[in-house]
């Protein structure tokens, strides 16, 4: 088992640190869904979901 760590070290901390990057990234954006918090741009005559999110 030690032998295979050794081996794969490089791609193992790699892969931890990708699985770090995406759980803090995933984690940012529950905190802003949370705190209500959008990533609308408020410029709805160009946005192609500007049917969908109000009622005209």
């Amino acid at each position: 088992m030690a032998e295979f760590f050794a081996a794969n070290l490089s791609t193992i901390a790699v892969a931890l640190g990708l699985c770090v990057l995406v759980g803090a990234i995933v984690w940012y954006l529950v905190r802003q869904k949370k705190a209500g918090k959008s990533s609308c741009g408020n410029n709805c005559a160009h946005c192609a979901m500007r049917d969908k999110c109000h009622k005209v």
